[in-house]
């Protein structure tokens, strides 16, 4: 019967959104899990490395997971972290030839974070705290939700960097000219690495702020 059921239970239940949702907000890996924060600092002075980052977490978080969780009753306990490695890293590899085929200027300026990918907190914690646990299915969605949470910050650092710091949002003029004419000019911090953390911090700040459960965690 209990078979029987879990046939039954939808590919998108209310605990399978969660998985999902979670990490967007409440579990969220940077602000909350505090993991992931190097490339949130390196890559968001503009929002299209941002995204492109967040695309290839994404997609490597959630395939690893799948890949995992499929193969978790037999790999020997002795070597599931260098199998999750060559997993993840096989993904990697494809990953960046890929963005080098379509995107080459984006890969350029992602540099070594992309391979860095392969040693990314994220990734390796969802794999050993869930998808070693759990069937295929929910530890793709757990992958791509974590994902989607790492996205979620990259995006709003990179905009607010990019738009205060630069004028514009993925490369197209935001700020008018005629107000640089009028005397405005672009803050040179917002595109270093310290105001990235700064922003975070905020974002953090504010997370805390309207979800008085995670102060009360603590």
């Amino acid at each position: 019967m209990s078979t029987e059921k879990m046939e039954k239970e939808p590919l998108f239940s209310a605990k399978n959104i969660k998985l999902l949702t979670g990490p967007v907000n409440l579990n969220n890996p940077i602000t909350v899990q505090v993991l992931g924060i190097c490339s949130a600092l390196a890559v968001t002075a503009k929002m299209k490395p941002a995204f492109v980052m967040f695309l290839a977490v994404t997609v490597v978080t959630g395939f690893s997971n799948l890949v995992i969780s499929l193969l978790r009753n037999g790999i020997p306990p002795r070597i599931r972290i260098i199998v999750q490695l060559v997993v993840v890293a096989t993904l990697v590899i494809l990953v960046d030839q890929i963005l080098k085929a379509f995107v080459y200027d984006v890969s350029k300026q992602l540099s070594v974070f992309v391979g860095l990918i392969i040693t990314n907190c994220i990734i390796m914690g969802r794999l050993e705290a869930f998808a070693m646990g759990n069937k295929p299915w929910p530890a793709f969605l757990d992958g791509v939700g974590n994902g989607l949470g790492y996205g979620l910050i990259l995006l709003v650092v990179a905009f607010f960097r990019e738009l205060f710091g630069s004028g514009t949002i993925f490369g197209f003029e935001i700020i008018p000219h005629s107000l640089y004419q009028a005397g405005y000019e672009n803050n040179g911090m917002m595109i270093l690495p310290p105001m990235a953390l700064i922003t975070v911090g905020v974002i953090i700040w504010v997370q805390r702020y309207y979800n008085r459960s995670l102060i009360e965690e603590k």
